[in-house]
């Protein structure tokens, strides 16, 4: 195929830019000239002028939890608390009874006027459906009451490295962050497989419509390669992925001689995620004062960077 009468962008520094563009299968071949008689009786394209990219790379991306919050009450454009609320009672009435009410996005620093949220003020709008609300840097965690009651104890709220907000009383607020968000949320909140896979398919289509082309995926702490190599076994992965594993895995990795980049042309892994501490917007990044929540210390990082690259990761 030649793409031909357009714009396109190489990023070669030799050659900045091209009028057309030679493809052969499913490999770029070069510019139209040299390699144009490398391929039989091309199909050609006319552009019109159109401009030609290469595909996007999202860098940072947790691809299975991004699609399986395009079904989620979605909080990113509230401006107050009252509108954010407004969101959640609306959602509610779609609810089946017993079944959880998921939602992300809402950042309180961005509320006119910023106030806290608490589970007084969603018990208000959810009544009995338990609620769970992931703020916008995925590091703090709204619960109402009827959420904070399915933690039966044998899973409890405060963990090394996590904080339950609570108020003069000493009851929960309603407000978990870091460990105690994340531990909450994967003993209660996490869609099965194949929610997650029906939400994926449906996020693939919109990536590639946007122009991804790869990912750089960080949802390995909730198994997404497993999710990756089933939409790669039946035909459904069309953009390539390089996928995390949590840092914890560094271990197994040494004993098992996993090299980095072990996969297929679709999906391969080869990185480690870790957090250090929290973040500006839940209040919980570590400060030079000795706020906030460290969840790795300088050490502990020094270790997993030499047992990684030991491990060839």
């Amino acid at each position: 195929m030649i793409l031909e009468n357009g714009f396109v962008h190489t990023l070669d520094p030799a050659l900045p830019t091209a009028r057309a563009l030679a493809i052969a299968g499913e490999r770029v071949a070069g510019g139209v000239g040299t390699h144009e008689t490398a391929l039989a009786s091309p199909e050609r394209v006319d552009l019109g002028g159109r401009c030609v990219v290469p595909g996007f790379n999202d860098a940072h991306v947790h691809f299975p939890s991004w699609a399986a919050a395009q079904r989620e009450v979605r909080l990113e454009g509230a401006r107050s608390l009252d509108e954010a609320l407004a969101q959640v009672a609306e959602a509610v009435s779609s609810v089946a009874p017993g079944r959880w009410l998921r939602g992300r996005g809402w950042r309180s620093g961005d509320w006119e006027p910023v106030i806290e949220p608490n589970r007084e003020a969603l018990d208000k709008v959810t009544g009995d459906t338990p609620t769970a609300l992931m703020a916008r840097d995925y590091h703090s965690l709204w619960l109402n009451s009827a959420a904070l009651a399915r933690a039966d104890g044998s899973t409890p709220l405060e963990v090394h490295g996590g904080v339950v907000e609570r108020d003069e009383r000493g009851e929960p607020t309603g407000i978990l962050r870091e460990e105690s968000a994340w531990r909450f949320r994967d003993n209660y909140l996490l869609p099965t497989d194949d929610e997650f896979l029906e939400a994926m398919r449906a996020g693939l289509k919109i990536a590639v419509a946007r122009g991804v082309t790869a990912v750089h995926d960080k949802d390995g702490w909730l198994g997404a390669p497993r999710l990756w190599r089933r939409l790669e076994a039946e035909g459904a992965l069309m953009l390539r992925v390089w996928q995390s594993l949590p840092v914890d895995y560094v271990d197994r990795l040494e004993e098992l001689a996993l090299p980095a980049g072990i996969g297929s042309d679709l999906l391969r892994l080869g990185y480690l995620k870790a957090f250090l501490d929290g973040t500006l917007g839940s209040q919980t990044a570590r400060l030079l004062d000795g706020g906030g929540v460290e969840l790795m210390s300088r050490e502990e990082l020094a270790n997993i960077v030499r047992q990684a690259a030991e491990a060839g990761w």
